[in-house]
């Protein structure tokens, strides 16, 4: 899909410095969750890559967006009020969810965006999930609250917290292990995927940069 109109649903805080953004899916969108959208502003010349957040996009579809207070585009959005309208463009990336019956998502930061997203999907799909999720200030928390009730295995550490064990605690050979996050993280996860006996190679991973 090109540069495309959308309007505003709504926006909610999820957190420190974090809020969710649901949009009215457009005709003819279709994306996946771990997929990423550009989200363009009008009068601002800079555009943004923003991860899908929801687990569907049937009617609507969610971004999560980490709020830079001197950033650029982050307070704009932060400002938006239904009914507002945004330009998007995508689907685009290859990290994400096809059916897979049992997910292990490694999330980063911001990471937790696509994170909660598939792991949602997984289960409404009747399989099974896994997040681990590292960050200084955790966001989403009334989500992954609401995953580990439905089942599904939730580890939200530290910065300085190693990744190795909860990893172990659930990869297993038929796992699809997903990795979202921003360099740094990527290589820790990526070691801790090796140390627990998996194969990182077959990690479908999404750099943040």
């Amino acid at each position: 899909m090109e540069d495309t109109e959308v309007t505003v649903v709504a926006v909610e805080s999820v957190g420190e410095d974090a809020i969710a953004i649901d949009f009215e899916t457009p005709d003819g969108f279709d994306a996946r969750p771990g997929q990423f959208v550009k989200v363009a502003l009008a009068g601002v010349e800079e555009s943004r890559f923003y991860t899908i957040s929801s687990p569907d996009v049937r009617e609507t579809f969610e971004i999560t967006v980490g709020i830079d207070p001197e950033g650029e585009v982050g307070p704009r959005l932060e400002d938006l009020e239904a009914g507002d309208t945004v330009e998007v463009s995508g689907p685009f990336g290859n990290a994400y969810y096809e059916g897979e019956q049992r997910v292990l998502v490694l999330a980063g930061g911001p990471g937790v965006g696509p994170a909660i997203g598939i792991a949602e999907r997984a289960l409404d799909d009747g399989g099974d999930a896994a997040i681990v999720y590292q960050d200084a200030a955790p966001i989403h928390d009334e989500r992954l609250t609401a995953l580990n009730e439905r089942g599904a295995s939730i580890a939200v550490l530290a910065p300085e917290s190693p990744l190795e064990s909860s990893v172990a605690d659930v990869l297993t050979d038929d796992t699809q292990v997903f990795v979202y996050g921003f360099a740094e993280f990527l290589d820790d996860a990526t070691a801790a995927i090796a140390a627990a006996g998996g194969e990182p190679d077959d990690a479908k991973v999404e750099n943040f940069g």
